[in-house]
């Protein structure tokens, strides 16, 4: 075993790859590198598996011969999950060389997070903790990793002919890369004047959709052009990598034909600029009315349909032979707002549709504030949005798929109890720190407004993800908090958004505890616990056994914990009650539970009020320190009721 961890070093010590000979100069220029922030469980068990995926796809590289591989280590709850890509021009000596190097500065640099990202002019190796980044480069946590543009500092001799040569030549390789199967071009371009030729490649990760390889082209060129009349450009986001030379960095029988490729585009640019020369007249009139209708129409109108942009669209017809026209079998689950399908794309990419159901003229309206919300939103711990559709009547989102479902279906569902207590604190983490990232990681504070239970989806490894955003508001920075109508489910919403309308991050807070209760119990927040004194809901029956320092009766009785980990889970307990005191004020921030969750910390100086409680039972939810001794007392006529007893029936909401 020694020898082996010794082999191992000695192949991540290697030097950077650097091969000239007469054909071309291979030199493998670093570009870039990024960690990931966040703290995993065990550093030390972590590594391992990083260094597990590493040597894996080692052998995938050498043995299988490929410029693309993923592997994943699972073991002890600390998921590593790992791709590396090589330049489709390159050997295989040559690619193993570069993975060889970027392996050896990520040992190196990247040793207190859970992630880590490097790219060279040959290769790219990621790794994180979770597995969306495969189909979704752009799935991302803790960083905004921006597109990185390098340009040489040569200029061309001739700068004007160079810069509308290679402009048109970087537009071909654009346009042709999406549509090669492998999404990988490489071609060259004469320059007479300059008894030159320039080469040019672009590749885009292996995994990813057309459309995204696409978007992503069109930045490459648009940044690249930025780089002109230099001899030299290199792009790198992390979906695909563009390159341009006037040095040769790969062989001439290398390249491939894009002609064809590109025959499609340029025959449709000759065919509008044919139509464009025959109807100037009906352009200029129609661009009037157009100018006119837009400045008729309200600057929000404006604005939403910019917020699309990110998401991909679909036809109503691709969306219904996807799903085989919406049929029954395929149906996943119900919402309030209609039902969510299991779809087959056309690239056989398994989906979630969201089939919107119109009732009232504002459901347009919840539908652009869902697509607007998590068309921009991208993190490990929410539900990524793929596509929509927007036709007549119809009203479609086109999501992620979860083969596992939602969480309660593991609590108190078909798969009741077999959730062990590491994927539970998974769960309850991850979802910590998806609420943590809409309220302080994004441009602007997002509260979700619904969290719970079944409103978190698990992926093929039980990790969480936050969905349903058709309820999230915008949170004004300058704002404590907005007043707005109420809308949720009552056992998880907090008693001062249910009662006056005030709705802030700490709205989303309350909600996350009784969810950590569920996910401990095994228990419905509204489940009735019987004694010998009272009928009690969760939070209460939690609430009355804290009292009694008992709050260990909580716990699944399916969970078989040792002495360790029942003292994680008390101070979770404890956690979970502090995040639904009253008022918000004394509720701490999703940041601040993530940090208490990390560090494994207790309540510390912090002291614990009674929560308030909700009993659904006579529908009504009571402030303050205890429920009224004289329930029959609450029956009174709306004038002589106490102010602080709210009959959810008289305010028209619903009660789950």
């Amino acid at each position: 075993m020694a020898a082996l961890v010794v082999l191992f070093m000695l192949f991540l010590t290697n030097p950077v790859f650097s091969q000239s000979n007469d054909r071309y100069d291979n030199t493998n220029l670093f570009i870039a590198t990024s960690c990931g922030n966040d703290a995993v469980i065990s550093m030390p068990t972590f590594i391992n598996n990083r260094n597990s995926t590493f040597n894996d796809l080692r052998m995938q590289l050498l043995s299988k011969r490929v410029f693309y591989a993923r592997a994943q280590s699972l073991t002890g709850g600390d998921s590593v999950f790992t791709a590396v890509q090589c330049r489709n021009y390159l050997t295989v000596d040559q690619c193993v060389a570069c993975f060889d190097d970027g392996v050896s500065r990520l040992a190196n640099s990247c040793n207190l997070g859970n992630g880590g990202f490097i790219s060279y002019d040959n290769c790219f190796i990621r790794y994180e903790d979770y597995a969306t980044f495969y189909n979704n480069p752009y799935v991302m946590e803790d960083k905004d990793l921006t597109p990185t543009l390098k340009c040489g500092n040569r200029s061309a001799s001739q700068p004007t002919v160079f810069q509308q040569v290679v402009d048109r030549f970087l537009s071909d390789i654009r346009h042709a890369t999406p549509k090669i199967s492998n999404l990988y071009a490489a071609s060259t371009r004469p320059i007479t004047s300059e008894n030159t030729t320039v080469y040019a490649m672009a590749q885009c990760v292996e995994t990813i959709d057309p459309a995204r390889c696409k978007t992503c082209m069109n930045t490459a060129y648009d940044l690249l052009n930025d780089c002109l009349p230099n001899t030299e450009g290199r792009f790198l986001h992390l979906g695909c990598f563009a390159r341009y030379s006037d040095t040769p960095f790969f062989n001439v029988n290398q390249t491939i034909d894009i002609a064809s490729f590109i025959k499609e585009h340029s025959n449709k640019v000759a065919i509008i600029a044919e139509a464009v020369a025959g109807v100037v007249l009906v352009l200029l009139v129609l661009l009037v009315w157009l100018l006119y209708r837009s400045w008729k129409k309200s600057k929000k109108n404006d604005q939403d349909t910019t917020d699309f942009e990110g998401a991909v669209h679909y036809s109503y017809k691709d969306l219904q032979l996807a799903t085989n026209n919406f049929s029954e079998e395929n149906i996943l689950g119900k919402g309030g707002f209609g039902e969510v399908f299991k779809g087959v794309l056309e690239d056989n990419q398994v989906v979630a549709v969201k089939k919107l159901q119109i009732q009232n003229t504002g459901i347009k309206d919840e539908f652009e504030n869902e697509v607007k919300l998590i068309s921009n939103v991208h993190h490990r711990n929410l539900l990524s949005l793929l596509g929509w559709s927007m036709e007549g009547s119809y009203l479609l989102l086109v999501l992620e798929y979860m083969a596992n479902g939602s969480l309660d279906r593991f609590l108190w569902g078909s798969k009741k109890g077999t959730l062990n207590w590491n994927q539970r604190y998974e769960i309850i983490f991850g979802i910590a720190r998806g609420l943590a990232h809409l309220h302080n990681e994004f441009h602007v504070k997002i509260v979700h407004r619904d969290i719970k239970s079944n409103n978190i989806l698990l992926t093929d490894d039980f990790k969480p993800k936050i969905a349903d955003f058709g309820l999230a508001r915008f949170q004004p920075e300058d704002q404590s908090h907005v007043s707005t109508k109420f809308a949720g489910t009552l056992g998880y919403t907090a008693p001062e958004y249910a009662l006056h309308g005030f709705l802030s991050e700490k709205v989303d807070t309350y909600s996350f505890g009784i969810v950590i209760l569920e996910i401990i119990s095994g228990r419905r927040s509204t489940e009735v616990k019987h004694d010998s004194q009272s009928t009690n809901y969760l939070l209460e029956n939690t609430w009355k056994l804290y009292e009694k320092k008992t709050h260990i009766k909580v716990i699944d009785e399916a969970l078989n914990l040792n002495r360790h980990e029942q003292e994680q889970v008390i101070k979770i307990i404890e956690i979970a009650l502090l995040c639904t005191q009253s008022p918000a004020s004394i509720r701490p921030t999703m940041s601040e539970v993530v940090v208490m969750l990390q560090e494994g910390k207790s309540l510390g100086t912090r002291q614990l009020t009674r929560p308030t409680f909700v009993n659904n039972q006579d529908r009504r939810i009571y402030i303050g320190s205890s429920r009224p001794k004289d329930i029959q007392a609450t029956k009174q006529t709306r004038t002589q009721k106490a102010d602080n007893i709210f009959d959810v029936r008289e305010k028209g909401m619903n009660v789950v």
